[in-house]
């Protein structure tokens, strides 16, 4: 089949700038051929180079004696003692989620996971963070049940639990909604995998399902902003299938245990451009692949589609040839394409062939780790407005407002519809808190969580990306694990507008400052730029997925609430309402500065809780809704009443940060006080749990009509 003629709108089509091409043109000697071309454009495009993040990305804390290893891998790993590692990765699937909802959720599920066991690690945990437009606007109600449905369908066919996310809904994710999928897993320490090619003339093997026309250029097309053709876009979504994923965790991890694999690589973003160039450049080594040897689906695929598809469920491997039979006889076994379709070279090469004819002859080290690498102008957010008056609101009104809301309401009509006990090691269910994985076979549990809130980077870069961390480390701390470590997914605008630019700058600034006073170092992350339609951006929205670790599960702050438990709040509440949940859903307002967070005091109170876990019932930071909705939700689930004894708004609804709401008995209330006092610590009594009602500083509410509204209002609004 003759190939394409370049031209300007074909160059312009594969995301190229006119300095971008030349500089293609300069590294060849000569202009790239059609496949070239395409090759050039997967391994440059924003998705796969982080030409714009790069630079700052760099700037973050990675290290730690916990990591064994950090970003630049397929995933990030700590050691979690006894010789077992957790493998973890959060990535977005943005792009093809809105072109295709239910197969772009789905397959950001099964991309993430193949990150997980392409390492050697058997997943244990699956998350999701979610964000959709305007409730009202007419594609949110197909993207949620879309999304929602990819997710559960893929993650419950694989039989992976999920445990944790978060949902949120804004006008400004009308035109680009968000879909960041998390996994984790386990692995002996000394059996972790990794993708660096080594060895001379190695066998280069192709695994998994075979290669169709789905997914070609789903990398270029996830670098670019939506307009109005759209719909054009939906070839380039991939198709999933959960149970060839499973056997392909199956096969894999009983592969390497035959000790033939040399380097592995999960074939993801532009497929088998990117996992055989990732391979060669980290091992230093030129690859060769012959196409005709690729397992395909479908007829007359031309060199260019087979390198640039991503369909799903595949691998790419070098292999010690003479253990070839042993590798091929497990793939057999689970019924799944085993191909040798290429070697290792001593050069810098990227050779690839088709029926004896030459298609692309490319120095492969310029498509990975010397591609462009841009410094982008950026402007500073400028400081926040000083916000106006808020006038008081009676406080059960205030409290109808956020539960009735879906934004704040409880997300169990999302988190049914996941199986979260699969594997029979789930201790704790989404919607109490971080959620709990018993390491099986051990008394150790692992503590995930999924955090950030949008507006506050909007306002404030800085302090926002400080506030996704602690808001994390809180929700660790909380049931009384100790945080480990993090993963990033920075989903912004287009980074070539300099106040978006800004944001992102802003943000990773803060990440950096939370991580490094709070001990969570990142181990794993992706970038989503170009998350605009019609030059509308989203909110910055740098979702943190953080783990914690409980030496014993005897170590975890359970739920019991009680009658006659006393409430108290660790931490000062001064009555931040700048850009809180309570101006937002009953007054329609996003005004005045993020709230400021001390790290200092974050690490404190986290030490403290944790300390002190034998002496507290139950436990939640205080974050959207404050006070407030907090103690309901600490109630609610415990289905017991509260009192407050603050009646104004700003104690009610502020998110003052570094805040924990504890329930205990009266005797550990006291022992609490008097360590709280010890150590110099804010710690006061707030309330008290009991009866049928809800009651804010004299006003209430029947306990049994607010559950009605905070279980319900998800439910209605989306079934």
């Amino acid at each position: 089949m003759t190939e394409p003629a370049i031209t300007e709108d074909i160059i312009a089509a594969h995301g190229f700038t006119p300095d971008e091409y030349a500089e293609v043109n300069a590294i060849l000697g000569r202009a790239p051929n059609y496949t070239e071309m395409g090759i050039f454009s997967a391994m440059w495009n924003e998705h796969c180079s982080y030409k714009s993040s790069k630079k700052w990305l760099r700037t973050l804390p990675t290290e730690g004696p916990q990591v064994i290893c950090g970003p630049g891998e397929n995933a990030g790993i700590v050691d979690i003692g006894d010789g077992q590692a957790l493998v973890f990765k959060m990535e977005s699937h943005n792009h093809p989620s809105y072109i295709e909802p239910y197969q772009g959720a789905a397959t950001g599920v099964g991309g993430i996971l193949r990150d997980v066991f392409t390492m050697g690690a058997r997943p244990i945990a699956a998350m999701n963070a979610l964000s959709f437009g305007r409730l009202d606007h007419p594609k949110t109600r197909q993207l949620v049940h879309g999304v929602v449905a990819g997710v559960g369908g893929y993650g419950n066919c694989f039989g992976v639990p999920t445990v944790g996310g978060e949902v949120r809904f804004d006008a400004a994710y009308d035109g680009n909604c968000l879909v960041n999928a998390f996994a984790a897993g386990l692995a002996d320490a000394d059996k972790i995998f990794y993708s660096a090619a080594s060895g001379v003339g190695m066998p280069v093997v192709y695994l998994g399902a075979k290669t169709g026309r789905d997914g070609v250029g789903g990398a270029t097309m996830a670098s670019a902003e939506f307009d109005d053709t759209i719909e054009e876009k939906r070839p380039t979504v991939q198709v999933g299938d959960p149970f060839t994923e499973k056997r392909l965790m199956e096969a894999t991890l009983e592969l390497m245990a035959t000790g033939a694999v040399i380097s592995i690589q999960d074939m993801g973003a532009a497929g088998l451009t990117c996992s055989a160039v990732e391979m060669g450049d980290k091992g230093k080594l030129g690859v060769r692949l012959d196409l005709e040897k690729v397992p395909t689906r479908e007829e007359n695929m031309t060199a260019y589609e087979m390198m640039l598809s991503e369909s799903q469920e595949r691998m790419l491997m070098v292999l010690r040839p003479e253990l070839e039979a042993e590798a091929k006889a497990v793939f057999d076994k689970w019924d799944l394409d085993f191909a040798i379709v290429g070697e290792t070279l001593a050069d810098d090469r990227f050779l690839i062939m088709l029926n004896g004819e030459v298609k692309a002859d490319l120095p492969l080290s310029k498509l990975a780790s010397t591609a462009p690498e841009y410094d982008r102008p950026w402007v500073e957010t400028p400081p926040a407005e000083p916000m106006g008056d808020v006038p008081g609101v009676d406080p059960i009104d205030g409290l109808k407002a956020l539960i009735g809301d879906p934004n704040y309401a409880a997300k169990s009509w999302v988190y049914e519809q996941y199986d979260t006990m699969v594997m029979g090691d789930t201790a704790r269910n989404p919607g109490l808190g971080a959620g709990i994985i018993r390491v099986h076979g051990t008394d150790k549990a692992i503590a995930f969580t999924s955090d950030v809130t949008p507006r506050y980077v909007k306002a404030n870069p800085f302090e926002g990306g400080k506030q996704a961390v602690a808001e994390a480390y809180r929700n660790l701390s909380a049931v009384g694990s100790r945080p480990l470590a993090t993963t990033d997914n920075m989903n912004f605008g287009n980074p070539e507008k300099p106040q978006i630019m800004g944001q992102f700058v802003g943000a990773i600034k803060g990440i950096g400052a939370a991580v490094e006073a709070l001990d969570m170092p990142i181990v794993s992350g992706n970038v989503s730029l170009y998350n605009e339609t019609d030059g509308t951006a989203i909110l910055p929205t740098p979702t943190i997925g953080a783990v914690g670790l409980l030496d014993h599960t005897d170590d975890l702050i359970g739920c019991e609430v009680r009658e006659g438990h006393v409430a108290l709040v660790l931490g000062d509440t001064e009555g931040h309402l700048g850009q809180s949940a309570l101006l937002a859903q009953v007054f329609g307002r996003a005004d005045g500065d993020a709230p400021h967070v001390d790290l200092a005091a974050e690490k404190a109170h986290g030490d403290f809780i944790r300390a002190n876990r034998d002496l507290i019932k139950a436990c939640t930071d205080l974050s959207d809704g404050g006070l407030a909705l907090a103690a309901f939700e600490m109630a609610e689930a415990a289905d017991v009443g509260i009192t407050l004894d603050a009646a104004d708004t700003p104690t009610l609804f502020g998110e003052d940060q570094a805040r924990y709401l504890i329930a205990c008995n009266f005797d550990q209330a006291e022992a609490l006080m008097t360590a709280a006092g010890a150590a110099g610590l804010p710690l006061h009594t707030v309330g008290k749990f009991g009866g049928r009602d809800v009651s804010f500083g004299g006003t209430s509410a029947p306990l049994e009509e607010l559950k009605t509204i905070y279980r319900n209002t998800f439910a209605d609004t989306f079934a």
